[in-house]
């Protein structure tokens, strides 16, 4: 029990952005705006550049797929021990389900499902199918995701592994962002699956960063989660037709 927790404690602690490696502390502050930062006992490098870095530095590293920009944000940043670790959770979940409903409603309204001269019928049943189709589709992708993890990674599935796991994978589904875009420009179907393919590798990465595991590996276990997840709520007939 004790070399469990020994384990998950330093699963835990701040990393090195450069090679991994578990830091004690990424700073000493002297004094408010007087910091030092740290090295890594492994690469002596400094162990967290992107502490004193600006929001637009982090974001375009994040866009770039850095690991040591997605090591900043999901160890240095965001972790189980993060002050409103579980509010930041629920809300990230609440945003993912938000824009995911987002997009299938782009998509229904680019197939010629969704339009003003619907009568309240059909669109109360229009986002009945949404509702179904985010609910349904985003549980196939994460047990087929925690599922592939355990076969194709080895990776043990804990209750406070998963919070983790699944936080990965939420924040770094923030290509979906791009999708509100769609509310000014007027874009094609095929942008919608641009973005997917965004989502996709990015989640490789943070996939990749959190496992420490191979990146084969890695794109195999997110590839399957969202191959599956598009059969289910779009099914085969109708992804041909969009390509």
């Amino acid at each position: 029990m004790q070399t469990d927790r020994a384990r998950e404690s330093k699963k835990m602690e701040p990393r090195c952005v450069e090679c991994g490696f578990p830091i004690k502390t990424l700073f000493v502050q002297y004094s408010p705006g007087n910091i030092r930062l740290m090295r890594c006992e492994n690469c002596k490098a400094v162990a967290d550049e992107y502490i004193e870095c600006e929001f637009m530095i982090i974001l375009i590293d994040l866009i770039l797929h850095k690991t040591k920009a997605y090591r900043h944000l999901l160890f240095n940043v965001i972790n189980q021990h993060t002050a409103n670790f579980e509010g930041s959770l629920w809300k990230s979940i609440f945003a993912f389900l938000l824009l995911d409903a987002y997009r299938s409603l782009l998509l229904k309204r680019n197939e010629g499902e969704w339009g003003s001269s619907m009568s309240f019928s059909s669109i109360v049943w229009t986002f009945q199918e949404i509702i179904v189709d985010v609910f349904v589709g985003n549980f196939v992708f994460f047990c087929i995701f925690l599922l592939s993890m355990r076969l194709m990674l080895n990776t043990s599935i804990q209750i406070s592994r998963c919070k983790d796991i699944l936080l990965a994978v939420l924040v770094s589904s923030y290509f979906k962002i791009f999708l509100i875009a769609t509310m000014v420009w007027e874009f094609p179907s095929s942008v919608i699956f641009i973005i997917d393919l965004f989502v996709l590798s990015s989640n490789t990465v943070a996939l990749k960063v959190i496992t420490d595991s191979a990146m084969n590996r890695c794109i195999a276990a997110c590839f399957c989660a969202q191959a599956l997840k598009l059969l289910v709520t779009q099914g085969p007939a109708r992804i041909s037709l969009r390509f």
